[in-house]
C-alpha cells in the first residue's frame, strides 16, 4: 500500500511539473542605436546603401571594360558618377 500511495505521488508530481511549465523572463530587447552614431548609420536606408554599392560596382566595371559599348560608356560613367552624387546627397539629408 505504501509503494502504491508513493507511486501516485510520484506520478501526481510530474503531471503537475508537466502542466506548469517553468516561465522564464525574456530578454530586455536591445537597445536601439541613437541616430548619428556609426551604428544607427550602418542600419539606415539597406537599400540606398545595396544601390550604392552596386553603382560603384558598375562603374568599376565600365571602367575597366574591354570596348566602349557602343560609344556609350563615357556617358554611362557620367550617369553613374550623378547617380552616386545624389545618393548621397539623400543620406545626408535623412540625419
Amino acid at each position: 500500500m505504501r509503494r502504491w500511495l508513493l507511486s501516485v505521488a510520484a506520478l501526481v508530481a510530474l503531471v503537475l511539473s508537466m502542466a506548469f511549465p517553468t516561465v522564464v523572463p525574456a530578454a530586455p530587447p536591445a537597445p536601439k542605436p541613437q541616430p548619428g552614431t556609426p551604428a544607427a548609420a550602418a542600419e539606415e536606408h539597406p537599400e540606398i546603401r545595396d544601390a550604392i554599392a552596386s553603382l560603384r560596382r558598375a562603374r568599376e566595371h565600365l571602367n575597366h571594360a574591354a570596348h566602349d559599348f557602343g560609344g556609350h560608356r563615357v556617358d554611362a560613367i557620367k550617369s553613374i558618377d550623378e547617380a552616386l552624387h545624389q545618393l548621397q546627397i539623400c543620406m545626408q539629408y535623412d540625419r
